[in-house]
């Protein structure tokens, strides 16, 4: 995607999806690999409610899927235009790391953004390669991402897009929060430039909740943007979120998808 004004024209189902083998080869394979780091601020004493955190991953995405430098071609290409198209052109990977005090103030200094939530804080950083992570972030730990929420969410905001999770999965928050970040980049490409300005504009309001047995089965067979993860941490392969425009996008209708 080189523009905020057009959809990625890629299929919107699979965005690590494991390649099939009896498929066709799809180009995405072949190309250079690149991840999305993002860092949580988790601090022994204060830790954020896990809801907060995935709601704010999900948001840091698309702060930096619309940011200025991730925008343009050419000339007029921001300086985290190349990493952010190579990225999108190959398979879709996030990594969420922990940080606190000292590594949190370190991996801060690096170039990126971070996004506030009600107390979580995000940092999202443009891609690297899967073996060309800088130090700073390198030596961060994946594990240790486990948040509750110290009391039921509740109901998702009325009127802005929620993401909602396969409730017969069992992730930790840090794969939540990589998952709930998939689920808002679909979301984004399948909007037009008007309601991606938007919802920008608004600050990306979102819910991330846990879907019920029944509104889980509803959703699958939507046609709605459909998360379907490749099975190489926790899990195994299959769908993990589904996004839903609750009736402020009508791009995220339920339409038949390939």
């Amino acid at each position: 995607m080189t523009s905020n004004d057009t959809p990625d024209p890629r299929p919107s189902t699979d965005p690590g999806a494991t390649p099939d083998p009896h498929a066709t080869p799809d180009p995405r394979d072949d190309a250079p690999q690149y991840v999305l780091p993002l860092v949580v601020h988790i601090e022994k004493a204060d830790p954020p409610a896990r809801t907060d955190a995935l709601e704010t991953a999900a948001r840091a995405v698309l702060v930096i899927l619309s940011d200025e430098r991730s925008q343009g071609d050419g000339e007029d290409a921001g300086e985290w235009a190349r990493a952010m198209r190579d990225w999108q052109d190959a398979r879709i990977r996030k990594v969420v790391r922990r940080a606190r005090g000292a590594e949190w103030r370190k991996a801060s200094a690096l170039p990126g953004i971070t996004v506030n939530g009600k107390a979580a804080e995000v940092r999202v950083f443009p891609p690297v390669p899967l073996d060309g992570w800088p130090k700073e972030l390198a030596k961060l730990q994946v594990s240790g991402t486990d948040l509750d929420d110290p009391q039921e969410p509740g109901e998702p905001d009325p009127g802005v897009p929620v993401l909602w999770m396969n409730p017969h999965l069992d992730m930790s928050a840090g794969k939540s929060m990589a998952q709930a970040g998939h689920g808002a980049q679909l979301a984004w490409w399948d909007l037009d430039g008007a309601d991606r300005a938007a919802w920008r504009d608004a600050g990306f309001p979102l819910s991330v909740r846990t879907a019920s047995e029944a509104r889980w089965r509803e959703l699958t067979t939507s046609g709605l943007p459909v998360v379907r993860d490749a099975g190489f941490t926790e899990i195994a392969p299959g769908p993990t979120v589904v996004a839903d425009g609750n009736g402020r996008f009508d791009l995220l209708r339920r339409t038949p998808r390939p």
